[in-house]
């Protein structure tokens, strides 16, 4: 049996630190509502103020990318772990609506680079028959910080001001560079903890999985991203990226006016949907390695948020069923996460693969800009946000039919060769 420690030693410590930067992210979705004591924010500088994010998230997604590949992944988080650490408290200084809008900016230039710098360290320790486990898994901290910081976010907001919120939830990534620094090294020839059995497999495997890659995936940059697999995977996550924010951006709002509670209240019934979205993305990925088909398992779980989405905003129901109903979407929108990413690095050769990740990452959350202010501009023009949802759902749509119609049944090469000791961590 093939030892993996791998499983224990790199996939924590990125869980936590990632979901200090989500949280950081995410939290301004329920302190929003709380900051009109201060200086009153219309539904549509609310919006800007979760999307505005995404602009400074673009800038650095292919520089860190690059960085992460022909540098160090693990230097390279560092960094910008403690530059949006110092973005994250800023944003509870602010005084006026500019001033958030700049901090919210910075905060999302930081936090940019981490995402490809993470899925760059994945692929240097984790063979394509492992890789959507391994993603979805790290990926787990996205539902798992929901699940945590929501009531926590919560339950401080009902004790303090929301501004010592956004300075306190900003001070963990500092304390948890340490441990990066110490726990995570860039590939298995760098760490000391791994056994040297575990080192020859990986390093024979990746280097045979490397070789066996079509011809354009070593050929340049341009040529590799003007590849129409990797265009149709920017196309897909600009559209469901678009659904995703809008609805997890905008989901506390929601449980706000289903409860008409607490701030406790709202943070306790918002972390209930991503309870079964964790479920979902780690059942979906050990499926979609199981049988190599990275379509089904993305297109399926997008329509079903959709489902779920139209079915929560076009019909009225009992607050139960539409909390029910927001479980089912939260499910549905996080489940392909690690299938989704886990085609970059099967159809690109690691010297390209990270520009490719930064690109569709940096342009696909695009929509993380357009799904929050869509929501809020349309609920300013229409007195509802049920238009808005509606159109989020359209969004999905287009994502699903995009990867049903365009992405290959299966994806993943015949992984016959990895031991099954292998595959089941």
């Amino acid at each position: 049996m093939i030892p993996r420690k791998r499983w224990a030693y790199v996939i924590p410590v990125a869980v936590v630190m990632y979901m200090l930067a989500y949280l950081d992210r995410t939290n301004v979705a329920v302190i929003l509502p709380y900051i009109g004591d201060d200086f009153p924010l219309s539904a549509s500088a609310k919006g800007l103020a979760s999307g505005i994010f995404f602009v400074g998230y673009l800038v650095l997604q292919i520089p860190a990318a690059v960085l992460a590949a022909k540098w160090s992944a693990r230097k390279t988080v560092l960094i910008l772990m403690v530059a949006w650490a110092f973005a994250a408290v800023l944003c509870g200084l602010v005084r006026n609506e500019t001033q958030l809008h700049l901090a919210r900016l910075l905060l999302g230039l930081f936090e940019g680079g981490v995402w490809p710098a993470v899925l760059i360290l994945l692929a240097s320790w984790f063979p394509q028959a492992e890789r959507a486990r391994a993603n979805a898994l790290w990926m787990t901290c996205l539902p798992i910080s929901a699940i945590i910081m929501s009531p926590l976010s919560g339950l401080m907001l009902d004790h303090m001001s929301w501004r010592w919120v956004f300075v306190i939830q900003g001070l963990p990534p500092l304390l948890w560079a340490i441990v990066w620094w110490f726990a995570v090294a860039d590939r298995p020839a760098k760490a000391r903890w791994i056994s040297a059995e575990e080192r020859e497999y990986l390093e024979t495997t990746l280097k045979a999985e490397e070789d066996a890659k079509p011809a354009f995936a070593k050929q340049g940059y341009r040529q590799a991203l003007a590849n129409r697999q990797v265009l149709l995977l920017i196309g897909i996550y600009f559209f469901w990226i678009t659904g995703f924010y809008g609805f997890s951006l905008w989901l506390p709002s929601v449980v706000k006016t289903m409860t008409g509670g607490s701030a406790t209240a709202v943070g306790f019934l918002s972390a209930v949907p991503y309870v079964l979205a964790l479920a979902g993305m780690v059942a979906c990925a050990h499926w979609s390695d199981r049988t190599g088909n990275r379509r089904l398992a993305v297109t399926v779980p997008l329509v079903v948020a959709i489902a779920g989405l139209l079915l929560g905003n076009l019909v009225h129901w009992p607050a139960a069923v539409q909390l029910v109903l927001l479980c089912v979407v939260a499910t549905g929108v996080y489940m392909p996460y690690g299938p989704f990413w886990a085609i970059p690095s099967r159809i690109l050769g690691i010297e390209v693969v990270a520009v490719a990740m930064g690109l569709i990452n940096a342009l696909g959350n695009l929509g993380g800009f357009a799904g929050p202010y869509l929501v809020g501009w349309l609920t300013d023009v229409t007195g509802s946000a049920t238009t808005g949802f509606v159109v989020l759902a359209a969004f999905l749509a287009v994502a699903a039919a995009l990867a049903f119609f365009g992405l290959k049944p299966a994806v993943v090469e015949d992984s016959a060769h990895v031991p099954a000791a292998s595959r089941n961590p």
